[in-house]
């Protein structure tokens, strides 16, 4: 990457942090021992990145990845961690995070250390604090797209963490970068989401984004953002969010909620009037970033596998690896960087679909890749998302990593063929960590009375998409039993294969059938 920006995170800054890790150490020691309560405990581990789990013995802690990389070094690093601290639950989150779970407490603040030097910052990934910046996983290799909006990702991420401990938001803040090419980082409704276009600009939506209050598009306020002034826009939003952002209210303390206030057209206003003014400022200009140059090749080999992606640069490619839930075998990263450490320039993604990207490959080293992740997702229906679940988030109301499990196998017994069904979006509750609203089918965990007796269930969501220039949200329908959701699924796939149709064709074409069906489950 070119040159950095003066406002980088700097050793007095490292220096500062290592002081509040020691002050997070006591105060982990305080909640274990009794001496903190949850509510106040939550309040200063969140802006670690780090939360009890529902059993406050186990802690998770949160490892930033700036635009998903999961670089050669982090890798190490993840690996050597999970072998020194024994770590048996790896989660690739929807935000294109890392997080480790079940783990002792004094280990978290030990592990927060060690992260510094592979770059690893966990400071403000989560509380009330700007989150992880995400970019198109593919930046940088993927065909079509418009321009690599990487290294303006990892510059934003940088500046927010070096402004994070000055101001107080309402609530959390989320920015996502679009290659222009997809937008699986669903720029189209997060707090900032930026899109790369063809003449070098960026399109700028605000203030979306989903909840349990209700979810909103964002509202497009610039469609030429000069790439070199994003961070002016970063500003004005933390600015906007603090002037008009609900500090009263704490379920209504996101962006989105700004447009029920100030109205559309209002939001926009108020926002671009804080650019000009920080514009007439100056002194936020990024220097011209330039992404890392082109891996050299070794060889011409071509290649054709499923999960193999040829990348824009010939002769190289990406290779996509899905654990079933976003559950990385804690073996994973150790075999990961023992294939990948001798190949130069080659990386991992995670990507927002809980997705690991492993890019700038050989042919020969993709068929290594692919020979050491054999173990993930074969179909696109096995893609699915779905958050940790209510196991182990104190948040959660139902287990949605145990309703994927249950739904993956019974669609593998049934012999669904793949395309039948589509991935899924599964939330353990109406939090949206697993983007349900956005699915093509959306599962948000609740309950159901039967007999008058609440029972685990899930709302079903039905036609929501994240596809570029098309996103919408799906329709919440039925409450369906967790328990009669595998067969539900099934029905629904056998209903697609034997009309020989893709689920995308049946779905649209037969949806009459579609709702009787679900109909027979609400």
């Amino acid at each position: 990457m070119g040159k950095k920006a003066a406002f980088m995170v700097d050793s007095k800054w490292l220096q500062t942090y290592r002081e509040e890790i020691k002050t997070f150490s006591g105060n982990i020691r305080d909640f274990q021992e009794g001496r903190l309560d949850k509510k106040d405990y939550k309040g200063c581990s969140g802006g670690m990145g780090s939360y009890a789990q529902r059993d406050p013995a186990k802690h998770m802690l949160r490892l930033r990845m700036p635009a998903g990389r999961l670089t050669a070094e982090r890798l190490k690093f993840l690996a050597d961690t999970v072998e020194k601290y024994h770590v048996q639950k790896i989660k690739l989150t929807t935000c294109e995070t890392v997080q480790l779970h079940d783990l002792p407490a004094e280990q978290v603040p030990a592990i927060m250390e060690e992260a510094i030097g592979a770059g690893i910052l966990c400071r403000g990934g989560g509380g009330d604090h700007p989150r992880n910046v995400m970019c198109s996983p593919l930046s940088g290799v993927q065909k079509g797209e418009c321009f690599d909006p990487s290294p303006y990702a990892e510059a934003v991420t940088d500046y927010l963490l070096s402004i994070c401990r000055d101001i107080r938001m309402p609530r959390k803040l989320k920015i996502a970068f679009s290659n222009g090419a997809e937008d699986s980082v669903h720029s189209a409704f997060r707090d900032m989401g930026f899109r790369a276009q063809e003449n070098g600009t960026f399109s700028l939506r605000i203030a979306g984004g989903l909840g349990a209050m209700g979810h909103r598009m964002g509202v497009l306020v610039d469609e030429a953002v000069n790439p070199h002034e994003v961070l002016y826009y970063v500003k004005a939003m933390v600015d906007t969010f603090c002037q008009h952002g609900n500090y009263e209210n704490r379920a209504k303390a996101r962006t989105r909620f700004m447009q029920d206030t100030l109205g559309s057209e209002g939001l926009k206003e108020a926002f671009l009037k804080n650019v000009e003014a920080l514009k007439a400022q100056g002194g936020l200009e990024i220097p011209r970033l330039e992404a890392p140059a082109d891996i050299v090749r070794d060889e011409e080999a071509a290649l054709a596998h499923p999960r193999a992606i040829p990348q824009k640069q010939a002769g190289l490619y990406a290779v996509k690896y899905h654990p079933i839930g976003g559950l990385l075998p804690a073996e994973k990263p150790a075999a990961l960087y023992a294939v990948l450490k001798d190949m130069p320039g080659a990386e991992c993604r995670v990507g927002p679909d809980e997705t690991l990207y492993l890019v700038n490959l050989t042919a020969t080293g993709a068929e290594k890749v692919l020979a050491v992740t054999a173990d993930g997702a074969e179909t696109e229906f096995e893609y699915s998302v779905a958050c940790v679940g209510a196991t182990v988030c104190q948040q959660g109301v139902r287990d949605s990593q145990g309703l994927l499990r249950s739904a993956v196998a019974a669609v593998r017994e049934a012999g669904i063929p793949d395309g039948a069904l589509p991935k899924i979006a599964v939330s353990g509750c109406p939090s949206s960590c697993g983007a349900h609203q956005a699915g093509t089918i959306g599962f948000q965990g609740g309950v159901r009375l039967e007999d008058k007796k609440p029972q685990p269930a899930f709302r079903l969501f039905l036609g929501g998409s994240d596809a570029l220039d098309t996103a919408r949200f799906g329709e919440a329908g039925a409450v369906i039993l967790e328990q009669d959701i595998p067969s539900l699924l099934v029905e629904l796939g056998r209903a697609a294969a034997a009309a020989g149709q893709s689920w995308a064709q049946w779905s649209e074409t037969h949806r009459e059938d579609l709702n009787a069906i679900v109909a027979k489950y609400a």
